[in-house]
Order: structure tokens, then sequence, then C-alpha cells
């Protein structure tokens, strides 16, 4: 089985792109985020013609994710219960595969601004109230993912500059602290089980050449349960699409389950 996790910057401008990457990779499912499109306009019709089912929670300009599969998606939950946020950030969907069911969490992390603002504020509220709700997830689910754009380098080696960007958004002690937090829940980084190439990103900026001069961060993650985390046999990074034409400033991870 194979997962994917894309934050496409607007689906309404890089669907035919996700589709034809579909098309040459034909995953079993992929969490999308930052739709920038309400419910209504959602494009199902199109995700169908390729063989998908999808479940969406849109948002009008801003966020917005999605779950597209193989097979149908049930007890969909969006954003995180007890929480209240009136920004489309999570949806959660329960797929059926052929080693049982299969817990599948998609999550747009708040990006933050940066430390001291109330946006930080925000996104460490957001993540205290993820973690929660995520140890319930797992009590129930225990073959679960959580995949998305965290906005989170866990790591020096995730930043092309991590002496130059020490304590900056997606760099500070509390980001990084929550995302180990994540994983003492009983998560592992499916990316960080294989040998993977140095300088290894997930997002570079679209100013400064910063894709060409790999000036880029790995902030796109996919944990895996205890219970899957023995089935992993490959994650990589697809840089291709970053060199489409008008492409997302994100690229494509993909996990394998045997």
């Amino acid at each position: 089985m194979r997962i994917a996790t894309w934050n496409v910057n607007s689906l309404s401008v890089r669907l035919p792109q996700v589709l034809a990457w579909l098309a040459a990779n034909p995953v079993d499912a992929m969490g999308l985020q930052e739709l920038k499109l309400v419910d209504e306009k959602f494009p199902h019709a199109a995700f169908e013609a390729a063989g998908y089912h999808a479940v969406c929670f849109g948002q009008k300009t801003y966020n917005g994710v999605a779950i597209i599969s193989r097979a149908p998606a049930r007890d969909v939950v969006r954003n995180i219960p007890g929480h209240t946020d009136e920004q489309a950030r999570v949806i959660a969907a329960t797929l059926d595969t052929a080693d049982g069911p299969l817990r599948l969490i998609n999550c747009y992390f708040v990006n933050g601004q940066a430390p001291g603002t109330d946006k930080f504020a925000y996104k460490m509220q957001w993540l205290a109230a993820l973690h929660d709700w995520l140890r319930e997830e797992l009590a129930a689910h225990p073959r679960l993912v959580l995949l998305g754009d965290f906005n989170v380098a866990p790591e020096d080696r995730d930043s092309y500059d991590p002496v130059g960007l020490k304590d900056t958004i997606h760099h500070t002690v509390e980001e990084r602290a929550h995302f180990r937090e994540l994983l003492a829940l009983g998560l592992t980084d499916a990316f960080r089980l294989f040998e993977q190439p140095e300088k290894s990103y997930s997002w570079w900026d679209y100013r400064q050449l910063g894709f060409q001069k790999n000036r880029g961060l790995r902030i796109d993650h996919i944990l895996v349960s205890e219970a899957l985390r023995a089935g992993v046999v490959a994650c990589h990074v697809d840089r291709a699409p970053r060199k489409n034409p008008q492409p997302s400033d994100h690229a494509p991870v993909v996990v394998t389950l045997g």
C-alpha cells in the first residue's frame, strides 16, 4: 500500500499536476493540504474519473485539507474534536484495506509566523490539542498514519541553514519539542527509517532560486503507528513535481507499506 502527502498550494491551480502525478504514481491514498477552495468547488468528478474517492474540508482562500483514496472513506472527522478552530486544518478517515482498517489523519499544521506572535501562540495551542486528540485516536485505531504539512523542521539536518535559521519559525525549540511529543505517543517518522540523501527537503521558497539552489526544509512528514512500523518498506520525497511550470512550493512525500 502506498500513501502520499502533498501540500498543493491551491488545488484549483494545481489540479492538472495532481492528476498527472496520480496517473504516474497510482497511490492508494493521499492527503492534500492548502486546497484554498470551499467544499462546493472541490473537483470530486475529476478524482472519480481517475479512480479515487474523496472527502474534503475546505475554506475560501486559505487552508483546506482532503483525503483521496481508492477505498471509500468512513468515520470522517473534520478538525480536532473539542478544539474550537475556524480554520480548516484537519481531516481524518478510516480506510478499509486488505490488512484491516487504517486510520488516516491529514493535517495542515499552523505556520506560526514568528516566535512571540499571536500566531505562534495559536500554533502552540493547536499542537497541544492535536497531541491530546491523537492519544485517543491511537488507542482507538492502532493502525494509524499521521501525515501532512507539519510546518516543523524536526532536526538541523532538515534545514538548509540550521545555524542561520536557528530559533526562527519551523526551527524553534518549542516546535521541535512538540514534534518529539508526537513521536513519544508511539509514532515513527517513516522517512527516517531509511538512509536518505543528504539535504533532503520537501519545501523550497519560490524566491531567490530556492529550489534550484536546494535551499529547502523538510517540513512535510508521514508518521506511522507502532503497529505499522515493521511494514514500512520505503519512504521518499518526489522532487519531480517541483520542477513543473507553476509548481507548488512543496513536493509529495510517499510511504510504502508492505
